[in-house]
């Protein structure tokens, strides 16, 4: 029998007579965190232009342009923000836990021309070096994160040659939350929910999907979220195998239809869920099954997430992908898995982990901890006749895992009302 968290006591405004998100205590946690775990892989410095992997190094979020921004992140020391153009004059005196800022120097991804690009990159690798002489670390072993190949090159030319990737570092950091970010997740599921809803009760034959992401995003905003992305829309035919959405789709009677609410951020946590419709009628019992047997699956593997416990245990309750006539894993690649989720949701910024599926789990299989936030989604349906989707948001605590977006599940859900 499936878990779900518990409820928040409280919303997304600020409050004097109640402890609600501790954000320095979630900006502490996960600095030290970061620096814990770069102890452990020997890595004394991080180069970091990864949006998400900024924010959560410095709490900053900032203009969003590939390596307009980046950050030099030490595990002894204070960090280094290089900002972008109005940020690195506004937000000194606005975020006062960074005491270390300069101007970005940045090639706009080569759109000034190659040999402008290089005069750039080798002043920005001059930044670099001094910064780390003045800490004793040329030489060191530095992590180099969202960066392009030229930015590497600049820095091989000042000597800077140690250079290792971040992401796995970063992965690792992120991989176990504290109660903060969980927090911030319960409140993303929370408002996810409530778009949910919204986009039932609008649910009708005559709209288009692309209405359907109109609605959502709008509901998201209108419900607090920082970032409220349309979702991936998919109906009647279109449902099975999960392919192209947003096609302007005039949805029918009679039509199966799910979302993808994945990337509506709260703090910069996202959700990622999927809920299935029935437009004008009941589901048959083809249908039925169908949803039936995602749900039983999910549920299944969420019986198996618990502290100690591997993604080999949870991944035996996906079906091979030769159930619906695929020579190979990768053929379900992310339609039948299970994907961390937290800063950047589980979306298009990539995943968290630990990853559950056929593919790796069984041969590479990761511990299951308290503290990791997971989703899980899988897929049932006839190529072009229709298909349903189901993904559930999960926290795993000491006692196993638990759900915490609350929309109904159960069933597929009929509409209009």
């Amino acid at each position: 029998m499936v878990k779900f968290a518990s409820k928040l006591t409280f919303g997304p405004a600020t409050a004097d007579w109640q402890e609600r998100l501790n954000m320095d205590r979630m900006r502490q946690y996960r600095m030290e965190r970061a620096k814990k775990i770069m102890r452990k892989n020997e890595i004394p410095v991080m180069l970091e232009a990864s949006q998400v992997n900024i924010r959560y190094l410095t709490a900053l979020r900032g203009f969003a342009y590939p390596m307009c921004r980046f950050v030099l992140f030490f595990a002894e020391h204070d960090p280094v923000m290089y900002e972008h153009n109005g940020y690195y004059h506004m937000m000194p005196d606005q975020a006062p836990w960074i005491k270390e800022w300069r101007p970005a120097r940045s090639w706009l991804t080569g759109a000034p021309g190659m040999e402008a690009s290089q005069d750039e990159a080798k002043q920005f690798a001059a930044d670099i070096k001094r910064e780390l002489q003045a800490r004793g670390l040329v030489g060191e072993k530095l992590g180099l994160g969202g960066f392009d190949g030229v930015a590497r090159e600049a820095l091989n030319a000042v000597g800077i040659k140690n250079i290792v990737d971040t992401r796995a570092t970063m992965l690792e950091a992120r991989s176990i939350k504290n109660v903060d970010e969980i927090n911030c997740l319960k409140m993303a599921a929370a408002i996810v929910d409530g778009v949910w809803f919204r986009v039932w009760e609008n649910l009708k034959p005559g709209i288009k999907d692309t209405d359907l992401a109109t609605i959502a995003s709008a509901a998201g905003y209108e419900y607090g979220a920082e970032t409220a992305i349309p979702g991936g829309w998919r109906t009647g035919p279109n449902t099975f195998d999960r392919a192209y959405h947003q096609s302007s789709r005039v949805i029918q009677v009679g039509d199966l239809v799910y979302g993808s609410l994945c990337g509506l951020m709260y703090m910069g946590y996202g959700t990622c869920t999927y809920r299935t419709f029935i437009v004008g009628r009941k589901p048959t019992d083809k249908e039925k099954d169908w949803y039936k047997r995602v749900v039983d699956r999910i549920s299944a593997i969420i019986e198996e997430i618990k502290p100690g416990r591997t993604t080999a245990d949870a991944a035996k309750h996906f079906p091979p992908a030769t159930s619906w006539g695929y020579k190979e894993e990768v053929e379900v690649l992310a339609s039948e898995i299970g994907h961390g989720i937290g800063l950047g949701g589980g979306g298009s910024s990539g995943y968290d982990m630990p990853i559950i599926n056929r593919q790796w789990s069984f041969k590479y299989p990761q511990v299951f901890e308290e503290g990791m936030t997971i989703a899980v989604e899988s897929r049932e349906g006839e190529t072009r006749v229709g298909g349903v989707r189901l993904e559930n948001m999960l926290v795993v605590t000491k006692d196993g895992a638990e759900i915490m977006d609350r929309f109904p599940r159960d069933e597929i859900q009929v509409a209009p009302r």
